[in-house]
């Protein structure tokens, strides 16, 4: 290992420490599984937009999205109009969700998990619904975590050239620590920071490279052969569901309980200012750094300033390492430490969420309401924590192949969940004849829809799919969905006068 590798590492594992004890600054101030799951509804403005935005971008801001990006022509098409539907898909969410749920899941027993406010908004006797969308939330994040797991060891096998598998395990124990002992309150206070680095690596980044390149013709012939237009390589259906990532916003439980976390409904609105700023420039810096950072790779490769095994054809193999072999070319040791520790936040700001999300919905959903109805807030916290631990090892179980895209798996369970959660999210919140029955149609159809669209017609057809199960299967899955709400709630009876009369108090409701 070398000795600049090895300062790297003392400067990561400072940032881990740190992070970890954060977790232990929170561990007894959990007294009650509502603390752990959902930080007592404490969670001041900057807390709440940055914990959203770090936990909702991920590794593959600093990672996916660039590496699409830095294949130029059809893939930074496919990166731009991505960014551009995240970012639209964010501000509607902060606009027309935040606010009637952060009321609606007080009002609604108090609340404190997406499948609790299911079963308590539509008043469910039995608790098939509540028990499917946290099986859903279980699976999806499940996977979505393998993920982030995945990015981690791809950052720790290029910093300190250790095999795949233990980076893996290296990232895995990390993660798994300090969500095991903070819960929510930890996990938004450490995202705040981590979105804030985030951001600031982007903008240090994105300058120095410029910079260096700005008089060179390299970025405008970057630029140049790159069109937001339709393509053969990228068509118009590969735009319709690049736009459509913006439709997952409204069902991804690790962003929507951040709004049920905030201190009062009054602070959404500021709230959603930072979090839009944060987002706008974030996702077109990630866009900007993997377009310019061909050239600028293509440059340092020339100069015998990158070793030949890094590339086959003239790109990088693994393309999602762009933006940590820039870090590690352009800057002194210890500045480059600093800025790969900015992608080791962005993985650890989403996989700590879904952890959280996933092991809060196994404890207060299924274990609390399949296993013991009885069990004390003790021990429901316990259980908690122990679904962490048990969701980590699965999740590194699915991580183990070291050539995963974090792109690829993102956008399945991204899909998933938009599918399984979205429509039911806005019908709950927005249509008052929705019923108990129509929103378990549209919790299963939607996740099965995206699911099956994802891998089926591939496996029975292979490279000879029909070009219509190439869109992106959160649309079909979504309005699969939309549809079985409908349906299935206009044919069976109307809500009660109780739970219209609830839904009509939440809109003038102050909480």
């Amino acid at each position: 290992m070398s000795t600049e590798s090895i300062i790297q590492g003392v400067v990561l594992l400072l940032y881990l420490v740190a992070m970890i004890m954060v977790g232990f600054v929170f561990y007894k101030k959990n007294t009650t599984s509502a603390d752990y799951i959902l930080g007592g509804r404490q969670m001041n403005v900057w807390v709440t937009s940055m914990s959203a935005q770090a936990s909702d971008m991920s590794g593959w801001l600093l990672m996916g999205l660039p590496g699409l990006a830095y294949l130029l022509g059809s893939g930074a098409t496919e990166a731009a109009w991505t960014a551009i539907g995240l970012a639209i898909g964010t501000y509607l969410n902060w606009l027309i969700v935040a606010k009637p749920l952060r009321k609606y899941t007080q009002i609604a027993g108090d609340s404190i998990t997406i499948p609790d406010f299911l079963h308590n908004r539509f008043r469910m006797k039995s608790p098939v619904l509540k028990v499917f969308a946290a099986l859903f939330i279980l699976i999806f994040f499940t996977v979505y975590t393998s993920s982030m797991f995945a990015a981690g060891a791809k950052l720790f096998n290029y910093i300190f050239g250790l095999d795949y598998t233990p980076a893996l395990i290296l990232s895995v124990v990390v993660v798994t620590a300090y969500t095991f002992l903070g819960g929510f309150k930890a996990v938004s206070w450490t995202d705040l920071f981590q979105g804030l680095l985030m951001f600031f690596a982007l903008v240090f980044v994105v300058f120095f490279m410029w910079k260096d390149l700005s008089g060179t013709g390299s970025i405008t012939a970057a630029f140049s052969g790159i069109s937001l237009a339709p393509n053969q390589d990228f068509t118009v259906m590969g735009i319709i569901g690049a736009i459509a990532w913006g439709l997952g916003y409204f069902g991804q439980p690790h962003i929507l309980v951040r709004f049920m976390g905030i201190r009062s409904s009054k602070d959404i609105k500021p709230a959603r200012r930072i979090a839009m700023v944060w987002v706008i420039i974030s996702l077109a810096i990630a866009v900007i750094i993997g377009i310019i950072g061909n050239p600028f790779v293509a440059k340092l490769a020339a100069n015998g300033q990158l070793p030949a095994s890094l590339f086959d054809g003239g790109l990088l193999i693994d393309r999602e390492k762009i933006f940590m072999v820039l870090v590690q070319h352009m800057f002194p040791t210890i500045i480059a430490g600093v800025l790969l520790a900015a992608v080791l936040a962005a993985i650890m700001s989403t996989a700590d969420s879904q952890l959280l999300v996933a092991s809060s919905s196994f404890s207060s959903d299924i274990y609390n309401t399949l296993i013991d109805k009885n069990a004390s807030e003790k021990k429901i916290l316990w259980v908690s924590r122990l679904a962490i631990v048990v969701v980590a090892l699965i999740a590194c179980l699915l991580a183990l192949d070291p050539n995963s895209k974090v792109f690829e798996i993102v956008a399945h369970a991204w899909a998933g969940f938009g599918a399984a959660f979205g429509p039911i999210i806005l019908c709950s919140l927005f249509w008052k004849r929705c019923n108990g029955k129509g929103a378990l149609a549209g919790v299963i159809s939607g996740g099965a829809v995206a699911l099956l669209w994802a891998y089926v017609p591939a496996a029975i057809w292979g490279a000879n799919m029909p070009a219509i199960f190439g869109l992106y299967e959160i649309v079909p899955g979504f309005i699969v969905s939309l549809a079985c709400i409908f349906i299935v709630s206009l044919a069976t009876e109307a809500p009660s006068k109780e739970i219209v009369e609830e839904f009509e108090s939440v809109k003038t409701a102050e909480v």
